[in-house]
C-alpha cells in the first residue's frame, strides 16, 4: 500500500499568533471545525484528541510530533470512526505558518502518511474545515456549509 499526501495552501488575513490559537485552543476549534473541540497538553509526545460537541464523543486522536509555536505544528491523526480500516496507516498532519505580509500569513497543511486511495476523501474533509477557519479569522463568522 503506497502512502500519499493531501496538501492545502491558503493565505489568511490574520497574525501567526491568532492562527496558532485557532489551531490549538479547543473553544476556538469548535467554531470552525463543525463543533469538534481539540484538547492536548501541546508538548512533543502528548496526546491530541478531538471531541464532538453534540455528545462529547472522541472523533479523532493522535500524538504531538512537532510543537514550534507559532511556526510548525504536527501530530499523528487517526479518525476514530474508521476502525474497520485498522490496516490503514495512521496519518500525520503538519501545519506550517509563515508571514506573507504585515497582516497576512501563509498556511500550508500537509496530511500525509495516508493510503493513496484516501487522499481525495481527506481533501474533501479538510477543504470545508480550512475554508471555515480562513473565513472565521477574517470575518468573525463561519460559512453556512452543509456537510454530507
Amino acid at each position: 500500500m503506497s502512502k500519499a499526501a493531501m496538501i492545502h495552501v491558503t493565505y489568511i488575513e490574520t497574525t501567526p499568533q491568532k492562527l496558532w490559537a485557532a489551531l490549538t485552543e479547543g473553544e476556538f476549534t469548535k467554531l470552525y471545525w463543525f463543533g469538534r473541540r481539540i484538547e492536548s497538553e501541546w508538548s512533543v509526545g502528548a496526546r491530541v484528541a478531538f471531541y464532538d460537541s453534540a455528545d462529547d464523543s472522541l472523533t479523532d486522536s493522535g500524538e504531538v510530533l512537532v510543537y514550534d509555536e507559532p511556526k510548525t505544528l504536527a501530530y499523528t491523526f487517526k479518525n476514530e470512526f474508521l476502525e474497520a480500516h485498522a490496516d490503514r496507516p495512521v496519518g500525520r498532519v503538519t501545519f506550517t505558518i509563515e508571514p506573507a505580509g504585515p497582516t497576512v500569513v501563509k498556511l500550508q497543511v500537509v496530511h500525509d502518511e495516508i493510503a493513496a486511495d484516501e487522499v481525495e476523501g481527506w481533501r474533501n474533509g479538510w477543504g470545508p474545515i480550512l475554508a471555515n477557519l480562513k473565513t472565521y479569522l477574517e470575518t468573525g463568522r463561519t460559512l453556512a456549509i452543509q456537510l454530507s
